[in-house]
């Protein structure tokens, strides 16, 4: 579909579906992701304000009828645009970052819109005397992101604490404005690790409330504090990087990082990709890096492991765009 084409849709939605609406042309992917590498999206948009669920839904819907592809982006931060750009639109959700008012039966629980920070959730939540989100402290991306990728650290994952989530369905007939509750069962059906029952659909997630317990302040403020220290003290934040790059596997015997680490990989790189020094599982860019770098960088040491221990690792970071 060609550029002009693209604009009469969007111009068309806005105008059915009035919002705040942020819209770039050839937007380069490098400024909003964590590794600071990827090209230009053909068009990139942030809508914002009350209006923001209509717009989606519209745009959503009219794009899958048109066959013009739609990115939906959180905090860019577990993924590599490709140095190409992205084709058709990308969707940025960062701006649909509210609280939602509680209600009868959420005493216990925040409700935050899909766009909303990590960090910022946290805060809030800590803020208001509430627990369970501690150990998302200092992680970057959104909740969307989060939830959509069931983010894992320090031994809990995001569905642990999720009570329901709602999300926008375009993926069928008549369902422009189809939301749909997604509530977490005790046995948490459909996430597993780093896996979510909204991999693979034509869903956006709008919202999602989680179940949190009132405790002491500063006792969750410490905690809070203690797992920010933790990811600084290994590096998290020296270099743009996207976290962990490959995903653990129990059958392996030990992290992946330890694997890289034990076969002298610390320090390899290609371009201005590199195996850092603090840590065998993260990738970094030392400056000037491109998707290639990195996607090659993960590539050999893909080849490397498997050649040295039978072991064939699976990549965390989502790679994205135009191939």
């Amino acid at each position: 579909m060609h550029h002009k084409e693209i604009e009469n849709l969007i111009e068309q939605t806005l105008k059915e579906n009035p919002c705040e609406l942020d819209l770039r042309r050839n937007e380069q992917m490098n400024k909003h992701t964590t590794f600071k590498v990827g090209g230009p999206a053909d068009f990139y948009l942030r809508p914002a304000g009350d209006g923001f669920p209509g717009f989606c839904a519209g745009l959503l819907s009219r794009a899958r009828c048109q066959r013009v592809p739609v990115f939906i982006l959180g905090g860019g931060a577990n993924i590599v645009v490709s140095d190409k750009g992205i084709r058709g639109i990308v969707l940025d959700t960062g701006a649909w970052n509210s609280i939602k008012p509680q209600k009868d039966g959420e005493e216990n629980g925040i409700v935050f819109c899909s766009g909303m920070t990590l960090d910022r959730a946290v805060e809030y939540a800590v803020n208001a005397e509430f627990s369970g989100l501690e150990f998302l402290a200092g992680m970057p991306g959104t909740v969307g992101g989060a939830l959509w990728m069931n983010a894992r650290c320090y031994g809990r994952e995001i569905a642990d604490v999720l009570a329901w989530a709602d999300v926008l369905d375009y993926g069928g007939k008549n369902k422009e404005h189809a939301i749909t509750r997604i509530f977490t069962k005790a046995d948490k059906a459909g996430f597993d690790y780093k896996i979510s029952p909204f991999q693979g659909k034509e869903q956006l997630i709008l919202s999602a409330c989680f179940n949190l317990k009132k405790d002491d302040k500063t006792k969750i403020k410490t905690e809070m504090k203690k797992n920010k220290q933790d990811r600084k003290e290994k590096g998290h934040y020296l270099f743009p990087c996207a976290g962990s790059a490959f995903k653990n596997n129990r059958n392996f015997g030990k992290p992946s990082g330890q694997i890289i680490d034990e076969l002298g990989l610390k320090g390899f790189s290609v371009g201005g990709a590199e195996v850092a020094s603090f840590h065998g599982n993260i990738l970094i860019n030392t400056g000037g890096a491109t998707a290639n770098d990195i996607r090659t960088l993960m590539d050999n040491i893909t080849a490397k492991v498997k050649a040295a221990t039978g072991f064939i690792l699976e990549p965390e970071i989502l790679f994205v765009g135009e191939s």
